[in-house]
């Protein structure tokens, strides 16, 4: 099994170009389902969890050209596809669930593994069911399968989340785009992948408005157009440069991005002494000698992501005083924090709290991954400890950061992959 070496004590300098974002790419990829029209999307990352939406897929008789140097998908669908995802195409992926509205969408019947993915909370779907019956589904759940159909086809309804929801709010998004009349969505999420989703499928006909901050109207089409669309930017993978940067004092230039959208993020770095300039869609960060102390609460967007926590606290690590993180949407998403301890980080855990010392001076050890944003956290306290640190399990790592090691050899770490 792979697992990658770290050395520490470098100083992170050049620029980074930041890949295509895998949280925007799977839901626009299980759109595709809807329509047998040639769709064409570019850069998509290379990522595993990219690798196992296609084929996915590709075993619901979708035709698929990826040439993954160029970033570039075209996807064909058949008149009629397959209905049916197996548990073996879903284990690893969260996101296999959505392909389950729009197969409902075209085919009014579907059959669909319970998701896997990181285990970092419970993560029910309970959500998105119960949502897609107000459309006219009936389901039922047996040996570990969704088996749904709608009798009468998809009919638009009034639906409001009972929380906010990412992906309940993309799978019903795209279900009620086939749907017979008029969908009203609220208290959705807006995550900028959401946004994206949109855009994807308005250009590809389909009749979305956004008419609140979290309410959302979808007119059900019935034709769809042929697309080309570019996915946008990787906002976690930005998020997780910066940090590097002011967790190694460096200096980094990030390229490709929109700053507006990670605001947030920009914002609380500022907060914690980084010294931040944006310019077009690049942005500059200085990593100061001394970092401030803040306490953080992870919430939807535009909030400050979870996806971004475990990075986050390995900075604030490095602070000058206590600093807190209260975890707002998972409840289980705290697995970093014994392996930060083993390298000498002092973290208590109460409840969703985590209570960081700060002045952590951290030492190389032999690490275990346990998901993919708490891997990424332990190859950043790794670059700033004393002497070598192994980390195991990293095909956590892979299903959501492209390259990572080149990309950080690049910019000056010493960090290699070993079989």
């Amino acid at each position: 099994m792979e697992k990658l070496e770290v050395f520490g004590a470098n100083t992170l300098k050049g620029q980074v170009r930041i890949s295509g974002s895998k949280n925007a790419s799977l839901p626009i990829l299980a759109a595709t389902l809807l329509s047998d029209k040639k769709i064409h999307l570019s850069n998509l990352p290379n990522v595993k969890d990219i690798a196992t939406m296609l084929l996915l897929l590709k075993s619901l008789d979708t035709k698929i050209e990826y040439i993954k140097n160029k970033k570039l998908v075209s996807i064909k669908n058949n008149k009629k596809n397959k209905k049916f995802v197996s548990y073996s195409l879903v284990k690893t992926m969260r996101a296999g669930i959505l392909v389950l509205g729009p197969l409902l969408a075209r085919y009014s019947k579907a059959k669909v593994s319970l998701p896997g993915g990181c285990a970092i909370g419970t993560r029910p779907i309970d959500i998105h069911l119960k949502a897609l019956s107000k459309l006219g589904v009936i389901y039922k759940i047996s040996k570990g399968y969704v088996h749904a159909n709608a009798p009468k086809g998809l009919v638009g309804a009034k639906i409001k989340f009972p929380k906010i929801s990412v992906g309940a709010t993309e799978n019903l998004i795209i279900a009620a785009c086939l749907a017979k009349g008029k969908t009203i969505l609220s208290n959705c999420a807006i995550e900028p992948e959401i946004k994206d989703l949109v855009n994807f499928l308005n250009k590809m006909g389909c009749k979305i408005k956004w008419i609140g901050k979290r309410t959302v109207k979808i007119l059900g089409v019935k034709k769809l157009n042929e697309v080309n669309y570019k996915i946008m930017f990787d906002r976690i993978e930005a998020g997780t440069y910066l940090i590097a940067a002011a967790i190694t004092k460096g200096k980094i230039k990030i390229l490709g991005i929109n700053p507006k959208i990670i605001k947030t993020e920009i914002d609380i770095l500022k907060k914690i002494g980084a010294k931040i300039k944006l310019k077009n869609n690049n942005v500059f960060i200085q990593g100061n000698k001394k970092i401030n102390s803040i306490n953080i609460n992870t919430a939807p967007y535009p909030g400050f992501p979870t996806d971004l926590q475990a990075q986050m606290m390995v900075l604030l690590c490095k602070a000058n005083k206590r600093s807190v993180i209260s975890e707002k949407i998972f409840e289980n998403r705290f697995m970093h924090v014994s392996e930060l301890n083993r390298m000498g980080a002092k973290i208590k855990i109460k409840g969703n709290r985590a209570i960081i010392e700060g002045n952590t001076k951290f030492e190389g050890a032999e690490l275990m991954a346990t998901d993919l944003r708490a891997s990424v956290s332990l190859i950043l306290a790794a670059l700033t400890s004393k002497n070598k640190s192994i980390i195991n399990r990293i095909y956590h790592l892979d299903r959501g950061y492209e390259k990572i090691e080149t990309k950080l050899k690049k910019i000056g770490a010493k960090i290699k992959r070993l079989a």
